[in-house]
């Protein structure tokens, strides 16, 4: 898993929040896929810290969750 890097470095990525995710605002976070990485952020701060991780760290995440 890498560091947090700033949003600047994950500006121009698609991002996507859950369908789940209501309308209150509530703990969400966003995801954004690259070629050779996944990026997380928190959907209340988009100009905030970005969790940069490998599609294969995220794929083992997703399949335990």
């Amino acid at each position: 898993m890498n560091n947090a890097e700033s949003s600047t470095a994950a500006s121009g990525l698609a991002w996507f929040k859950s369908s789940y995710s209501g309308a209150e605002g509530g703990q969400c976070v966003e995801v954004a896929a690259a070629t050779a990485a996944v990026h997380v952020r928190d959907s209340k701060d988009a100009a905030g810290p970005v969790l940069t991780v490998s599609r294969e760290a995220w794929a083992g995440f997703v399949e335990l969750v």
